[in-house]
């Protein structure tokens, strides 16, 4: 468990579109084996510290005919943003994505200062 130090704690959260490759028979619609994508985020503050970050499917759009296989994560993770994974792998055919994600940390107060 992570402990804050203080009472200034910050929630960011967001959704975007990790792709659509149905429409171009892209490489994850159309590709086979190992695939992934990475999508940089970035938090709309500052956190003290790097944060809890959790990602999760809010919409996919897979092939019916082949096995669902599909992982999601935030790695990357700094005070500033972090990348959004999406990997597939084998026959799985997936047409398009959508992901959420949460951000949970210790802001700083507008009294904090750092120096150079």
């Amino acid at each position: 468990m992570k402990r804050f130090d203080n009472r200034l704690i910050g929630i960011d959260q967001g959704e975007i579109v990790l792709f659509s490759d149905y429409e171009f028979d892209g490489e994850m619609w159309a590709g086979g084996g190992d695939r992934s994508r990475r999508h940089s985020i970035r938090f709309t503050e500052r956190y003290r510290d790097p944060p809890f970050v959790q990602c999760a499917l809010s919409m996919w759009d897979i092939d019916s005919s082949t096995n669902s296989r599909v992982e999601v994560n935030a790695e990357n993770i700094s005070e500033t943003g972090f990348e959004v994974v999406f990997r597939t792998w084998s026959d799985t055919h997936v047409a398009r994505a959508r992901v959420r994600w949460l951000s949970i940390g210790e802001v700083l107060a507008e009294d904090d200062w750092e120096l150079y």
